[in-house]
């Protein structure tokens, strides 16, 4: 059974970084579709796409973080990465990884079998 764990989260400035880490367990991910998804404060019941990295297509942000964030992975060590720039308050979210067997540029929940707990980042000055 595959296990993912983020890392990385906390308290940051406007205007701050972050960088998460996913690392997967109990198997592969190299053929999979790894992504980000945020539950904003008041919304936790909506996952809200981020980026996403395909081992076929490249990489797709949503248009709130895309020139700020920035998505990456490393085949060798089961993980995927988001490097945060300019991070503001509206950042403000529980930030979780996913991964998509179908290796597309998927954006939507429901096509990720895999689930990590999230981390939390707050972007508060």
């Amino acid at each position: 059974q595959v296990q993912m764990t983020e890392s990385g989260g906390g308290l940051v400035q406007p205007g701050g970084s972050l960088r998460l880490t996913c690392t997967a367990s109990g198997g592969s991910l190299s053929d999979y579709s790894m992504a980000w998804f945020r539950q904003a404060p008041g919304n936790e019941q909506e996952r809200e796409f981020v980026a996403v990295i395909s081992p076929y297509l490249g990489t797709y942000y949503s248009d709130s973080v895309k020139g700020r964030f920035t998505i990456s992975r490393d085949h060798r060590k089961n993980a995927v990465f988001l490097q945060m720039y300019n991070l503001k308050p509206e950042d403000t979210a529980v930030y979780s990884c996913a991964a998509s067997s179908r290796g597309r540029l998927t954006t939507m929940p429901p096509q990720y079998e895999y689930w990590g707990q999230g981390t939390q980042v707050t972007v508060s000055s």
